[in-house]
């Protein structure tokens, strides 16, 4: 019942929310507030494809060890972890791991199947959702407008000011424009990684999303477990370069037969335009061996989002009818619903 508007700097969106690989992921959630806003944010997700009619994929994901340390990683996980705090999964070996796509993945040596990840179209997906919220909820856009300056009940813009009894800032990984000071003290960073969007020599019809063994060394759900730690440590011995690098296999099928490829991390204060071969290199190779298929390269670009703050979210208010929220992780996708929700229930009590 209340008046939103919405004020963006871009023409359309530009950020994170479209560089992104649109995996809404409860699988990898860190037990505790990540997978609790991760399940929050599952039926979030469902009802906004179906009412913006946006594409969505609910088959879950396939996690592939590709070897024997990443299969010991993936049988301590269901062993343990995955009981204790109801992660939906199921391991695939044998005769189930043939089976999938045809015997596309037999050359690994188990797979572990999310069944409550979700996927969808970011650079379709985040269009829809504002022709939505703009034609049936009634919420106002405002886009190439920058927001100079907030003050309580107060929003300064390029193009005027407006009044506003809460103003909620979501600035992505820009720490200057407004709010600089208490966003300093949370000393955040930003990171950059490597993307691709590649096309199969032969149509896979992919309908899940795809990790490999080396997820389980950066995703809370599993990179804390002894055996995960263990796998890192192996990595760094024979592949160091993907450590260098912060390389760990991701690929989301989109809705029109490509396939988005990635991903690698560099953490600093500032993101370099500078991308680097060998980096894409790496991983269009672990992206072929994973699929078995030879993969041609149809775009290339950089995510970049917000990153290593105190917590992997922050939610503040630094002044009366003010909150700031900073994702400081690349979780975005698969917590935003939720946390949104969660943040405007709390300021209108």
């Amino acid at each position: 019942g209340l008046r939103v508007t919405v004020f963006e700097r871009s023409e359309q969106p530009l950020g994170a929310s479209v560089r992104n690989f649109g995996q809404a992921l409860i699988t990898g959630q860190a037990p505790g507030p990540m997978l609790e806003l991760a399940r929050e944010a599952r039926p979030i997700w469902a009802h906004l494809a179906e009412s913006a009619g946006f594409h969505i994929r609910r088959q879950g994901s396939l996690l592939f060890a590709r070897d024997e340390a990443e299969e010991q990683v993936l049988d301590a996980f269901c062993a343990g972890r995955a009981r204790e705090h109801g992660y939906t999964v199921e391991l695939l070996r044998g005769e189930r791991l043939a089976a999938l796509y045809d015997g596309r993945f037999a050359h690994h040596r188990a797979a572990l199947h999310g069944a409550d990840d979700q996927q969808l179209y970011s650079r379709e997906a985040l269009p829809a959702l504002v022709a939505y919220l703009r034609e049936q909820m009634g919420v106002t856009f405002h886009f190439s407008t920058l927001v100079r300056d907030v003050e309580p009940q107060r929003v300064h813009t390029s193009a005027g000011s407006c009044r506003a009894e809460q103003i909620i800032v979501c600035s992505g990984h820009d720490y200057l424009t407004l709010l600089a000071e208490p966003m300093a003290a949370l000393q955040p960073q930003v990171c950059r990684l490597q993307m691709l969007r590649v096309r199969p020599t032969r149509a896979i019809g992919l309908d899940h999303a795809v990790l490999t063994g080396l997820s389980c060394t950066h995703y809370g759900a599993f990179a804390d477990l002894p055996e995960a730690i263990a796998l890192r440590e192996q990595v760094q011995a024979r592949r160091p370069e993907l450590i260098e690098h912060g390389i760990h296999l991701l690929v989301s099928p989109t809705p029109h037969g490509d396939l988005i490829v990635g991903d690698s991390h560099d953490y600093g204060r500032d993101a370099s335009p500078f991308n680097a071969e060998a980096v894409d290199s790496l991983m269009l190779g672990l992206a072929e061996h994973t699929l078995g298929e030879r993969l041609q390269v149809v775009e290339r670009w950089q995510g970049v989002y917000g990153a290593r703050g105190p917590a992997p979210f922050s939610v503040i208010q630094p002044e009366p009818g003010i909150t700031a929220v900073l994702m400081h992780t690349g979780l975005g996708m698969s917590i935003g619903p939720a946390l949104g929700e969660r943040t405007v229930a709390s300021l209108l009590g």
